[in-house]
């Protein structure tokens, strides 16, 4: 029997087996028969592949080189200290997934959770949001590609030369399709193949960022202090610099998010109670350490800290600039390795969400959704209409990539405001003295109440400032339309209120455990005859 937890000890029995091999207790499926369902996935997944599956969504080596230069570009140098700010905030919502992760370990987190502690209607939304999101998101990191390898060789451009119109939007289409099949065909082949691919990638990804830190720092020009400087930015605004470096933030808040995807996992791994809290902090927490020195360096290494390149090229041109060219393509390389994982870990994640709301019959066709491959124990059917989704929405940014950059800001809002939908009913819960964290697992003790404040205040707070109508993020370039400005909060609430619409008048009422997923009762043993 486990010990009871404490405050003190939030991670009873460290130690012990954490890999696959280990045996997979009776109480595995406990949550999965508590929500109604019967086991459908195949538990094959250890410790390692959970924390990376949720580093590998965040993949910092893929946000910081897409995002640098957009921090700098509105924030300066100064802009780093976004970096600690988003991670301390993103924290205080890691901290109440990981009470969650423990008690209710199951697939579809985001969308599971919300209805537990929020009821069917909070449910329903706090999926659809995410699910809807998962999805944009898969396409805006597929346009990783043409950041990055274009800048490897120009071999890479297949359309033109880079310099027409279109060029460039259209090749990014082209190469992110390509990768979105790539992610499709993997996580249709079953999850023991993708979490190899995927490990594999991260443990490159981790020493390939460890290796460029200590390559920046080799290269230092500058002392710390220029991380204080503004260079002006600001400067005749009503809120000064803070105003300026709220908009710069948005770099760092674009990137620290997806911890969660470690434990959506929870129905396909080894005694998950336990490992999905601890991969999903390690997770969140290597991040921000690793993330965190490569700005560092990057800004006291890089020659010419003032140089426009560094709010054009961002990282790229540092890492071009300071370590050569030879260096700088293997580090390139590493970069696309880090993309293509982060993108398999997008898929992956979207699929388990859009598979647990259809066992619940909220999604049209959702029989076929929530179907498992008898032969690779994976949901195939909502890995290929996700990836189907994900390369008609990348067409967008073609010929409208003012619009693709407004739907990919929103795509990111909406993630923070299905947090919301999970944080703020845990705290209705917690205040009503109604929620128990699981027995002998992950436990805030006397801190959840404040941790759960903070984390309420927190994503309410950075989803405004990541929705604030500011022109230079959403209508940057002409022509400027109103919608595309606003589109934050328009957008947003036409997609939330079409589906909820849809959930109202439809699947209102209808909302129930498929057949195919429905747990099998037990029958009692009838007493012996006399």
């Amino acid at each position: 029997m486990s010990r009871k937890n404490t405050s003190q000890d939030p991670f009873p029995g460290e130690s012990g087996a954490t890999g696959p091999a280990q045996a997979t207790g009776p109480s595995d499926d406990d949550s999965v028969a508590d929500f109604g369902y019967k086991p459908q996935l195949k538990r094959t997944l250890g410790n390692f592949h959970t924390f990376a599956a949720g580093i590998s969504y965040i993949s910092i080596l893929t946000g910081t080189f897409q995002l640098f230069y957009f921090g700098v570009s509105f924030g300066g140098p100064a802009y780093w200290w976004s970096w600690p700010m988003v991670f301390v905030g993103q924290l205080m919502v890691a901290l109440c997934f990981c009470e969650l992760a423990a008690r209710f370990p199951v697939a579809g987190s985001i969308y599971n959770w919300s209805k537990k502690l929020g009821g069917p209607h909070i449910g329903w939304l706090g999926g659809w949001m995410m699910v809807t999101a998962t999805i944009v998101s898969l396409a805006a990191v597929a346009l990783a590609y043409q950041v990055t390898l274009p800048q490897i060789s120009s071999a890479f451009q297949f359309v033109g030369d880079g310099t027409g119109k279109s060029d460039a939007a259209k090749n990014a289409v082209l190469l992110g399709t390509v990768l979105i099949i790539f992610t499709t065909l993997v996580n249709a082949f079953g999850v023991k193949l993708m979490a190899r691919i995927n490990s594999a990638g991260v443990m490159i990804e981790l020493i390939a960022a460890v290796v460029l830190i200590g390559l920046l720092a080799a290269h230092i020009t500058r002392g710390p202090s220029a991380i204080t400087e503004t260079h002006g930015f600001g400067s005749g605004q009503p809120l000064g610099y803070f105003g300026a470096f709220l908009t710069a933030s948005l770099a760092s808040a674009y990137v620290m998010y997806g911890f969660d995807t470690a434990s959506s996992l929870g129905e396909e791994s080894v005694n998950p109670s336990r490992n999905a809290p601890r991969a999903i902090l390690r997770a969140l927490c290597a991040s921000f350490l690793i993330g965190g020195l490569i700005l560092l360096f990057a800004l006291l290494a890089v020659p010419d800290l003032t140089s426009k390149k560094l709010s054009v090229d961002g990282l790229q041109f540092v890492v071009l600039s300071t370590l050569g060219h030879t260096i700088g393509q293997i580090v390139l390389w590493c970069v696309v390795i880090a993309i293509t994982v982060c993108e398999l870990a997008v898929h992956t994640a979207g699929i388990r969400l859009a598979f647990a709301m259809a066992r619940d019959n909220c999604l049209p066709f959702s029989s076929l959704v929530a179907r498992v491959s008898p032969r690779f124990q994976t949901p195939v059917f909502p890995a290929v209409v996700i990836g189907l989704v994900a390369i008609g929405i990348l067409v967008l940014n073609i010929d409208q990539p003012q619009i693709f950059s407004v739907v990919t800001s929103i795509a990111i809002i909406m993630i923070y405001l299905a947090y919301l939908l999970v944080t703020a009913p845990m705290l209705w819960k917690r205040l009503r003295g109604q929620w128990q964290p699981a027995e002998g697992h992950f436990s805030l003790g006397k801190f959840g109440l404040p941790v759960n404040i903070l984390a309420v205040l927190w994503g309410t707070a950075m989803s405004v400032n990541l929705a604030w109508p500011r022109r230079d993020v959403y209508n940057a370039a002409p022509p400027f339309h109103w919608y595309l400005q606003w589109g934050a909060f328009l957008y947003i609430g036409i997609i939330a209120g079409a589906g909820f619409a849809y959930y109202w008048f439809v699947k209102r009422g209808r909302i129930a455990v498929i057949d195919s997923a429905r747990a099998v009762p037990v029958e009692p043993t009838p007493p012996p005859a006399p």
